[in-house]
């Protein structure tokens, strides 16, 4: 199933996309599906004419995962970590489809990266691996865009990987799929720049949700970004950057420097 969050110019709202490619239609849902049951409204638009937004904006908090990915931590100039590499991104940071990342003048290097995340669905504390699907709601794509200046500078990512606007998510959030073997294809103005697989991931989504709630209680909405393969690069003004995720869909942002 696909829930996205969408506007047709009034007040956000949600929605399972539905239909075939080309002819995908939205049937509108009462309330937020992170906090009650799905039920219908009867409502439906076709999802040309509707402007998707983040399909999640966390209440509490997006928790990213460094170096995942073993040849993304070689092209960065180290060895993975033993264990993974955890850093918090303020929700301020989350943006939709279409939104544009606007890069701070703070920084001259602004770097893509396309990821798998996860969206929780239930309060989870230490949870163990074998019940980690029970926590989580389901998956989305993520650009886990990163000011590679500042985070040389810094010694620690907050600035670099949270500012606002640095943290695309979308295009709609998929239950019930498989993500242990699927395709990350990242795109920058159309050019194929990162191929990889989350079977390629260093720690699973199981270890690093089970991981992640031994230090965090984990909350409805919160976001678990997974890691980039390698193939990052920068960007500029004016570009614009594909992240697709196999069985989930594209996530698609526009690039530009604020003056």
């Amino acid at each position: 199933m696909r829930i996205a969050r969408y506007t047709t110019g009034e007040d956000p709202a949600y929605g399972i996309v539905e239909g075939e490619p080309g002819k995908e239609f939205i049937a509108q849902i009462q309330g937020d599906p992170l906090y009650q049951p799905i039920v219908l409204t009867g409502e439906r638009v076709m999802l040309e004419d509707v402007r998707l937004l983040a399909p999640v904006i966390p209440r509490s908090k997006v928790i990213g995962v460094g170096k995942n990915y073993a040849d993304h931590a070689r092209e960065m100039g180290g060895e993975p970590p033993t264990e993974p590499l955890l850093f918090l991104v303020p929700n301020t940071a989350v943006i939709g489809p279409g939104d544009p990342v606007v890069m701070p003048s703070i920084t001259s290097e602004v770097s893509y990266e396309g990821e798998l995340a996860v969206v929780i669905g239930r309060i989870a504390k230490d949870v163990p691996r074998e019940r980690v699907k029970e926590v989580v709601y389901g998956y989305t794509c993520a650009n886990d865009v990163t000011a590679r200046d500042l985070q040389r500078r810094d010694g620690q990512w907050a600035r670099a990987k949270g500012f606002d606007t640095s943290c695309p998510l979308g295009p709609w959030i998929v239950t019930d799929l498989d993500v242990s073997n699927l395709a990350i294809r990242t795109r920058h103005d159309g050019e194929l720049v990162q191929d990889g697989s989350t079977a390629d991931m260093i720690h699973d989504v199981e270890t690093l949700v089970s991981h992640i709630s031994q230090a965090f209680t984990l909350l409805p909405g919160d976001v678990i970004l997974t890691g980039t393969p390698a193939g990052v690069g920068l960007v500029e003004s004016g570009s614009s950057v594909e992240v697709e995720i196999e069985g989930i869909g594209t996530l698609t942002n526009p690039f530009v420097r604020r003056s």
